[in-house]
């Protein structure tokens, strides 16, 4: 079986306009999970779990809770912990209750957030340990990535899909989050959200007041990294090479 489970839509207008990734695999695992997806919706199977899926409505809020919560347990326990989100809105209360509950246990955290977001970042005793950054460029920042961990424990996973943190996903739509296993896609999604996190690289950055801060040059007054560009750039030149 080969699947294909992307961030953004099979749209050849918005194809052209936005950022986003797909993963095309024959794992067995995934295929396994997402026949018993497609099962449940027609009706011919009543599935309670998946071994490589985060789907919503039943499951998508819970499975992220448990593992920002288990990061936390980290954090307390003196061992290496981090959460890095990438998504378009995080306004889902109970989502938001647990990264504040992992911040104040010490989890480092970073969320690239394209557009609204309700967490209060560098509140001290609450979020001093979040910053959240958002992007905006000549194409709309689109895809979703979740990291749970520092990439050097039994705990760490990394996951892309189409799910924002939002009631309406979480709550009223079928959207899944699929679990990237591959070392050398790990790789590159962390470089990508550590990119984006970079004080070097122009972005909107929201302070604890709730207002955006735009950080477009250094102190020289020299125009930051477009990380839009700089991707564009590479693509070009990995095209030459293959």
């Amino acid at each position: 079986r080969y699947c294909h489970l992307g961030t953004g839509n099979y749209h050849p207008t918005t194809a052209r306009l936005y950022e986003d990734f797909g993963l095309l695999t024959a794992d067995p695992a995934i295929g396994e999970n997402v026949t018993a997806l497609f099962n449940h919706l027609t009706g011919y199977s009543r599935t309670g779990s998946y071994q490589r899926l985060l789907v919503a409505p039943e499951y998508l809020r819970d499975g992220v809770v448990s593992r920002i919560n288990r990061q936390a347990e980290r954090a307390r326990a003196g061992r290496t912990s981090r959460i890095v989100f990438k998504t378009n809105a995080l306004v889902d209360e109970v989502v938001v209750d647990a990264l504040y509950r992992a911040s104040q246990a010490g989890v480092p955290v970073d969320l690239w957030v394209r557009g609204i977001c309700a967490l209060r970042p560098g509140i001290p005793g609450l979020s001093e340990t979040i910053r959240v950054r958002s992007v905006l460029g000549r194409f709309l920042e689109h895809s979703r990535i979740y990291v749970f961990g520092a990439g050097d424990d039994e705990d760490s996973q990394v996951f892309i899909g189409s799910a924002d943190m939002m009631h309406r996903n979480l709550d009223r739509r079928v959207e899944l989050l699929v679990q990237v296993v591959d070392p050398g896609h790990q790789r590159r999604l962390r470089r990508l959200l550590g990119l984006g996190m970079d004080d070097g690289t122009s972005s909107w950055w929201l302070g604890p007041d709730g207002h955006w801060l735009r950080h477009s040059r250094d102190d020289a007054g020299n125009p930051l990294r477009d990380v839009q560009e700089t991707l564009v750039r590479e693509r070009r030149v990995r095209s030459a090479d293959d």
